[in-house]
């Protein structure tokens, strides 16, 4: 292997990895997508098929990025280059490296989102928020988006020039508790809600009779988003991890965290009973019933709630609780993918990370402007159809990462070897409970499951399906 051409930064230990790795994990697709997939495929039996897949295809491949990178203590494309110079192991670390690269900045762009309306909450405009064509008009006024959108890159940034310790160890262990505190705060009192029992019933207890095959395709593939899998985070994070830190045991955590938040998500995004007699979450019952017109992503978050929240008497407070718990899982996982950037060039260019810093903030901003004025003044620029965010979306959600999902099975299938990976994950005591899980899985159903994925993903955005 290559010698490193600076001293690795690590975690604390234990702690500082799973808060960080979770605070990747837990961002936009936990709050804005996963009550929005429960409530159109079935609630409690959607809620079992995640679970069982995160406990099997999320398990393995968290397991398998993580392993790779403490095993070589660099980031996606060193730790590919480590095993062998082929073109595809070049390809497959470049693909796993550049994903983050491209997702950074478009996700700045929603968080500048958050940011707005968090301030517009706590000068107490949230009336304002819920008023019809505010939101389009705001993401297409240009310099108020583009503004949002720096200071949120600001935040970010400077937390990635505070270092792995000082900077994104520390503020995981500040955000991520402050993250589930608000997730407690917002789904105690939705659940005090008039009909909200009911409504945690339908999200909670499995109905055998919604079970459809949409059903699983939609599980895997918000399982497969929202784990961080396939974005060189897990591999640059198990690269700063210390050897007598259990891989397992960390990656059991990250599953907690990340399942428990999504389910919070699906109870505090408020329940309530329709004229149906069917007892559905509120993005459900402001979509008039029909789930053919539900929506997910920006509409749920910025449109549907805002008006939720107007109907509260307690709707200012609980949307400040709200936009301070969505800006925190988006600053997490922000940071995380800033970092994997960073490292990259640190690892392949040998710079310090002041440098590598100021280079990937510099991407971010120009990548980033394309997204945020493309509703707006470069509303003319668009690739196959879609407006500049909606492309760089679909480019790194539907087609880049699970072709890097697929080449990470194969990395470790055909090139490391499970037993390498095994050794890996036992080393100073450590355990693999779930080996042969994980043996499986690897080898057979996650090349598959990616392949899925990025066939219904790319089905989904040319309209051949709908998910």
């Amino acid at each position: 292997m290559e010698k490193q051409k600076h001293k690795r930064s690590s975690f604390s230990g234990k702690l500082g990895f799973v808060l960080a790795a979770a605070g990747a994990s837990v961002g936009l697709g936990n709050i804005w997508r996963f009550p929005y997939l429960a409530a159109k495929y079935g609630g409690g039996i959607f809620l079992l098929i995640y679970i069982i897949l995160a406990l099997t295809f999320g398990y393995t491949m968290i397991t398998a990025e993580t392993a790779i990178g403490r095993m070589t203590q660099k980031s996606p494309v060193g730790a590919y280059r480590s095993f062998g110079k082929s073109k595809w192991l070049t390809l497959g670390g470049w693909i796993n490296a550049v994903i983050p690269i491209l997702i950074v900045p478009y996700y700045s762009v929603i968080g500048g989102w958050v940011i707005k309306y968090l301030y517009e909450y706590i000068i107490g405009n949230g009336g304002q928020l819920a008023s019809d064509g505010y939101f389009t008009g705001f993401i297409s006024s240009g310099g108020s988006a583009e503004i949002c959108f720096l200071i949120f890159t600001a935040l970010t940034v400077a937390v990635i020039f505070g270092g792995v310790r000082n900077g994104i160890e520390r503020v995981s262990k500040f955000m991520m508790p402050v993250l589930v505190i608000l997730s407690i705060m917002i789904t105690a009192y939705s659940v005090t809600m008039p009909g909200a029992l009911e409504g945690v019933k339908y999200f909670l207890i499995p109905n055998f009779s919604n079970f459809s095959w949409m059903t699983v395709v939609s599980a895997m593939g918000q399982m497969f988003y929202s784990l961080s899998i396939a974005m060189g985070i897990l591999i640059t994070f198990g690269s700063y991890m210390k050897k007598d830190v259990s891989i397992e045991k960390s990656t059991t955590n990250v599953e907690i965290f990340d399942t428990g938040i999504a389910i919070m998500a699906g109870v505090m995004i408020k329940t309530a009973r329709f004229s149906f007699r069917v007892i559905i979450p509120a993005v459900f019952a402001f979509s008039g019933g029909d789930p053919d017109t539900l929506q997910a992503g920006p509409s749920l978050m910025f449109i549907t709630l805002p008006k939720v929240f107007s109907g509260l008497s307690a709707g200012t407070f609980v949307g400040i609780l709200f936009f301070f718990l969505v800006l925190c899982a988006a600053l997490t996982s922000s940071i995380a993918l800033t970092e994997s950037a960073v490292s990259t060039f640190q690892d392949q260019l040998g710079w310090g990370r002041k440098k590598s810093t100021v280079i990937v903030t510099v991407i971010m901003i120009a990548l980033g402007t394309l997204s945020c004025l493309g509703y707006g003044p470069l509303g003319f620029a668009q690739i196959l159809g879609m407006q500049m965010l909606d492309f760089f979306d679909f480019l790194t959600n539907s087609v880049m990462m699970p072709i890097a999902a697929i080449a990470t099975c194969l990395l470790v299938s055909r090139v490391v070897g499970v037993k390498k990976i095994e050794e890996e994950m036992t080393a100073e005591n450590g355990t693999f409970k779930r080996k042969k899980i994980f043996n499986f899985m690897i080898k057979y159903l996650c090349p598959v499951f990616a392949a899925i994925i990025l066939i219904s993903s790319v089905a989904n955005a040319f309209g051949i399906i709908k998910m």
